[in-house]
């Protein structure tokens, strides 16, 4: 019996480090955030393929941290960043500027009206930032964290990827961190093909961040989906959440979830 209960608890021990949600050194205040109720529940419904817990652990935030998310889009990881930020930290987003008009003016009033909405959002800078950058986003070497979260597509649309790129790192104090999460083309994708679906490949990605000065720390497949196959009628955005050919092929489309994504963290 003694045997038994030592196996086990080696096993235990080895599991807990090899699975960050079941290690004994769970981050309570994180998990807290990403469980809030005061989250959008449409929002929490991605959880299952957005990760928020392992993608943070994996970008080694922690509650201290002076964080810059970077095109904070309709503010699905704000959500969980402001409050966990909140007591400690600090959190700035860069968002669109509403002198642009059409799309970018109302993305913009809605994330506005999202912030304002609630007092747990209170301390949140938000950060005007035209693509590619006109401006710094913040002043040079006052962030821990940079993150961004599915937005690389958009970036690359505009030849815009290594500008702000290079920001985020004029943004990190030395040593710190730069967290991307990204829809993954299969490699040997063209160009044309990564900007009109929407996915980027994991070596581009990879070469624009270490062209501007990073050090590639490690890659993760915590937001992989192999039954991706990034080959749909209207790119990316044919997968949910968008369900861009709304009803045609839904439960296709609902079968294979959200997309395949790369999670890389580089350092200053």
């Amino acid at each position: 019996m003694k045997n038994f209960f030592n196996t086990l608890s080696l096993f235990l021990f080895v599991f807990s480090f090899s699975n960050p949600v079941f290690a004994l050194n769970k981050n309570e205040s994180l998990l807290e955030a990403i469980n809030d109720p005061n989250r959008n529940p449409a929002y929490s419904k991605r959880d299952k393929y957005r990760n928020p817990y392992e993608t943070l652990t994996f970008f080694k935030i922690n509650s201290s941290m002076h964080v810059l998310e970077l095109s904070a889009g309709g503010g699905w990881y704000t959500e969980i960043l402001a409050p966990y930020l909140r007591a400690n930290g600090k959190l700035s987003v860069t968002h669109h500027n509403p002198d642009a008009g059409g799309y970018y003016m109302r993305s913009r009033n809605s994330f506005d009206k999202k912030l304002a909405s609630n007092p747990l959002f209170e301390g949140v800078k938000v950060i005007t930032a035209d693509v590619p950058p006109s401006n710094a986003f913040t002043e040079p070497e006052s962030q821990d964290l940079v993150v961004t979260f599915r937005n690389l597509h958009n970036w690359l649309g505009s030849d815009s990827m290594k500008a702000v790129m290079q920001e985020a790192y004029n943004s990190l104090k030395p040593g710190g961190f730069f967290g991307v999460v990204e829809h993954r083309a299969p490699e040997g994708s063209s160009m044309e093909f990564m900007k009109k679906s929407g996915y980027v490949t994991q070596s581009l990605a990879i070469k624009k961040a270490l062209e501007v000065g990073f050090e590639l720390v490690r890659t993760s497949e915590i937001n992989a989906n192999p039954n991706d196959t990034a080959n749909h009628p209207r790119g990316v955005w044919t997968l949910p959440p968008s369900f861009r050919l709304k009803d045609k092929d839904r439960a296709k489309y609902e079968l294979i979830g959200e997309s395949d994504r790369m999670t890389l963290l580089f350092k200053k």
